[in-house]
């Protein structure tokens, strides 16, 4: 007896189910073509640089700041290690942390600051880490660390 109970909700819930799928397709469908595209149009719009976005002035282009200095690098980027000794940095105004590195030549610092370096002592990353340092911007902040390290 149980059983057929069982089935009866069972067959009960699936048309009640499927009446309210029914009910849901319907509703979905009601409003003309207009109405409809109304309801599923995007909230927003995404309009980038240079597309035509309906008579929008364009955003003006950033301006580049150009090369920054080797303080400001230094202070940006290279502080987190130079200043902490993470990775086995050499920490700046350490002298004798220096001397070995700075006896190699200024060269050979600007080479593992530009392309990175692992040493017995620690791991200079490429650029300290950040790809859009320019040579240029490596060098100076190499300097400006040397300098106050000297």
């Amino acid at each position: 007896m149980e059983h057929k109970t069982t089935r009866r909700m069972l067959a009960m819930a699936a048309i009640l189910g499927l009446g309210g799928l029914v009910a849901l397709q319907a509703q979905a469908r009601t409003g003309t073509a207009e109405e409809i595209a109304e309801r599923l149009r995007p909230v927003g719009e995404l309009c980038l640089q240079g597309m035509d976005c309906g008579g929008a002035p364009a955003p003006a282009p950033v301006a580049s700041a150009g090369a920054r200095s080797g303080s400001d690098v230094y202070n940006s980027i290279c502080m987190a290690c130079h200043t902490t000794g993470a990775a086995g940095a050499p920490m700046k105004g350490d002298v004798a942390a220096w001397a070995d590195r700075l006896a190699q030549g200024m060269d050979t610092l600007y080479a593992h600051s530009i392309d990175g370096f692992i040493g017995n002592s620690g791991v200079m990353p490429a650029r300290g880490g950040n790809p859009n340092l320019s040579d240029d911007e490596v060098k100076a902040a190499v300097d400006y660390l040397v300098d106050a390290s000297r």
